[in-house]
């Protein structure tokens, strides 16, 4: 089995980028996505964060969340759930460690999603509103918690005390319930074993910009594309996204992992 992944990000109507995304092969190498990436490799270690706390705060969270992350899973030892809850702890404390230095980042964060694929599969832990798609065999699955207001307004309009529209449009949808600020996040995702893959799995991390999509859209463009490779489904989302018009269209990040023959 080999993963074949890509990444690639855009600013959106956004004049900065707060999103990071970094990627470590089983070989060492390790990758903090600037622009386009695109590689294959039998292990991978992936973090990809949504900065918060404006422009400055927010992007320095990400990037030291995702390089904290990898480098906490390069040096750890042990199980790998042991290791992923360690690994998000020390991001944690990073971002804590530089708050302390430069006290006028106070309230700067992000969230972060960390999964490790290998022979078990893929398996993860996330803090917060990006999210972890899983495609196969024609349906798309969200894999990790969403962290933000957004299931809860669902859950309202579920039970007919809001429309379906005044959820999507609620201005409080992308309100945080957890990030990482340095202190204890209030909820923490993470699987209880690994999720074993198949060939022809697609797997989707994203920075809550992708949310410009319907889940029945982003399903829609991983398929049309599959057969030309992550690069190009990776590119094709962001062209989505973009397409959509959004006067406010946030920062975009994306990595797509397609398990395929080594």
């Amino acid at each position: 089995m080999a993963f074949h992944y890509a990444a690639c990000a855009s600013q959106g109507a956004r004049n900065y980028q707060e999103d990071a995304a970094a990627i470590r092969t089983g070989a060492g190498e390790q990758i903090l996505v600037g622009e386009s990436h695109a590689g294959s490799a039998a292990e991978l270690t992936l973090a990809l964060a949504d900065g918060m706390g404006g422009h400055a705060g927010g992007a320095v969270a990400s990037e030291i969340a995702c390089r904290s992350y990898l480098a906490a899973m390069a040096a750890s030892t042990g199980s790998l759930s042991g290791r992923l809850e360690e690994a998000l702890g020390l991001a944690n404390a990073a971002i804590a460690d530089y708050v302390a230095e430069h006290p006028a980042l106070n309230g700067m964060g992000c969230t972060l999603v960390g999964a490790a694929f290998g022979p078990f599969g893929v398996e993860w832990v996330s803090v917060g509103d990006s999210p972890l798609y899983l495609v196969r065999l024609g349906k798309i699955e969200l894999l990790n918690e969403d962290h933000s207001l957004a299931p809860e307004l669902d859950k309202l309009a579920a039970a007919g005390k809001i429309s379906r529209a005044e959820a999507r449009s609620d201005p409080r949808r992308h309100f945080l319930r957890s990030a990482l600020t340095g202190t204890a996040p209030e909820l923490v995702d993470r699987p209880q074993r690994p999720l074993r893959l198949e060939p022809d799995d697609v797997i989707v991390l994203a920075s809550d910009g992708i949310g410009t999509l319907e889940k029945e859209e982003i399903l829609a463009t991983v398929e049309a594309h599959s057969a030309a490779g992550p690069a190009d489904i990776a590119d094709q989302l962001l062209r989505a996204v973009a397409a959509k018009g959004e006067i406010y269209q946030d920062n975009t990040t994306i990595v797509v992992v397609a398990v395929g023959a080594a």
